[in-house]
């Protein structure tokens, strides 16, 4: 995986230089504001989503200067979700990319306000992009605004999330919880890139059937780390998801058969890129990472 893990290191650098740019420097005022947000933003990560901006981009022939404030603004709005999601009043968590949370590191409304504060200047970051139409701008900012906040989106994921803990629920409403929660905008991070690169009707729905798998992959292998890997090597706290009795794949399946569930949605994540008559190697490859990731 060579190919895929020089891709992840070019979106690191090039996402991380974009954030840097774009969002105030921690000696500005509000001083502790803002450093906070960079606090969050740059303390790691995979820079998942970013990378799914631009290699789907790339491949239906977009520039890379069309493709990195978008990325960086995907960042910014899962960096937020990160940060509302580890309140005490959602997953109340200490531990987050290997440091402390923002709320733990600062305080609650420092945490909350970093998290409205890094929604906002997503949207303004795909506003202003001058290298985009304007028609390709609202495009932008209306899926991505659907991805976070309409019934099926990242908002209601959570929501949902909240209400099924230590409930007995069925699989229907598992997967309605996490196509929700972290599929939604996995799939319009890839979206994305095919609408800035202005990709034909068939491949837009292959990529967004495509990313539609890869998040229900990332989600349940995500359940299986929680279980199988310890606290250092996720860089989050470990087990959590038990101890707050979270609805999750292997709570319904089992652990075997999760692993299997993983590996069929990994076959037809793949079945879906056959469909495209363009050089989708890195989209394949990537499938095979979340399949087999340990962190």
């Amino acid at each position: 995986m060579v190919g895929l893990e020089k891709l992840f290191a070019e979106c690191r650098e090039v996402t991380d230089k974009a954030l840097d740019e774009l969002i105030p420097l921690s000696e500005t005022e509000p001083k502790k504001l803002h450093e906070a947000i960079r606090w969050s933003i740059f303390a790691g990560g995979k820079r998942f989503r970013p990378m799914l901006v631009l290699a789907v981009g790339r491949i239906f022939g977009a520039e890379d200067k069309q493709l990195w404030r978008t990325a960086a603004a995907v960042e910014m709005i899962h960096t937020y979700s990160l940060i509302h999601d580890d309140l005490p009043a959602m997953d109340d968590d200490d531990l987050r990319r290997g440091r402390q949370t923002c709320h733990v590191k600062f305080d609650e409304a420092t945490a909350i306000l970093a998290g409205d504060c890094l929604q906002a200047l997503a949207f303004q970051t795909i506003a202003e992009d001058e290298s985009l139409a304007h028609s390709v701008r609202v495009k932008l900012i209306s899926e991505i605004a659907r991805a976070e906040g309409t019934p099926l989106g990242m908002v209601a994921g959570q929501y949902f999330d909240l209400e099924a803990e230590g409930q007995s629920i069925s699989i229907q409403q598992l997967e309605r919880i996490h196509h929700s929660k972290t599929g939604a905008m996995i799939t319009v991070s890839a979206q994305a890139g095919a609408i800035i690169a202005n990709a034909s009707a068939s491949d837009f729905q292959a990529i967004t059937d495509y990313s539609v798998k890869l998040g229900l992959l990332f989600q349940i292998t995500d359940d299986l780390l929680d279980i199988t890997q310890p606290t250092e090597v996720l860089g989050k706290t470990a087990g959590k998801d038990l101890v707050a009795e979270k609805a999750t794949y292997p709570s319904l399946y089992g652990l075997e058969e999760a692993q299997k569930l993983a590996e069929k949605v990994h076959a037809e994540a793949c079945q879906e890129l056959d469909k495209i008559e363009k050089d989708t190697e890195i989209l394949r490859l990537l499938v095979d990472f979340i399949l087999h990731r340990k962190a």
